[in-house]
């Protein structure tokens, strides 16, 4: 109440009041007028609690940003709080995706020998096999020279052999033969 005495007062003692021609308390002067309806609004409004009403609807919508604003840290702290989680869970999964690039490396690298261990014994099977063919073929080879010279020096022996010998000691030897295989067999 006090306050709208002190508005009423502040406003009858008003300069602009006084700048209207003609006596101030008159109907005729628009000033007075325009003062007395500001004054009988300014009732009205305080008689149908408006400024309480407006007090009321600001302090409800003071509650509802300050609710909005406690809603918004609660759901900020939520998402630092699932950042959080979820960095870590980064970090873990980064964390095993080197560990299971190192071990791949590391089977990489044990393959790898173990294909060149595999390639080491592959060459000297080969080799092997390459020296034991050269050998056979050597062999083949001796063998072959050793029948040619067989056959040649039965075939030099049988002409020399013909050559140089007479029927007599022909028939001589063919006993001589016969007598030994009869001894043999007996």
């Amino acid at each position: 109440m006090r306050k709208s005495l002190a508005t009423l007062l502040a406003l009858t003692v008003a300069s602009p009041a006084f700048a209207a021609s003609g006596p101030f308390f008159s109907l005729s002067n628009t000033n007075f007028i325009v003062s007395m309806a500001f004054i009988v609004f300014i009732l009205v409004l305080i008689k149908f609690k408006v400024p309480g009403m407006i007090g009321g609807m600001l302090d409800k919508r003071a509650e509802g940003i300050q609710s909005e604003l406690d809603e918004a840290r609660a759901l900020r702290e939520e998402a630092q709080t699932i950042l959080a989680s979820y960095e870590r869970k980064q970090k873990e999964v980064q964390e095993q995706a080197d560990r299971i690039v190192e071990h791949a490396k590391e089977e990489a690298k044990l393959a790898a020998e173990a294909a060149q261990e595999d390639l080491k014994k592959s060459i000297a099977r080969r080799l092997q096999a390459a020296q034991d063919q050269i050998a056979s073929a050597e062999a083949s080879a001796v063998k072959e020279v050793r029948d040619m010279a067989v056959d040649v020096s039965v075939k030099a022996a049988r002409e020399i052999v013909a050559a140089q010998m007479t029927a007599a000691q022909g028939n001589a030897l063919i006993e001589s033969a016969i007598k030994d295989v009869e001894a043999k067999l007996h």
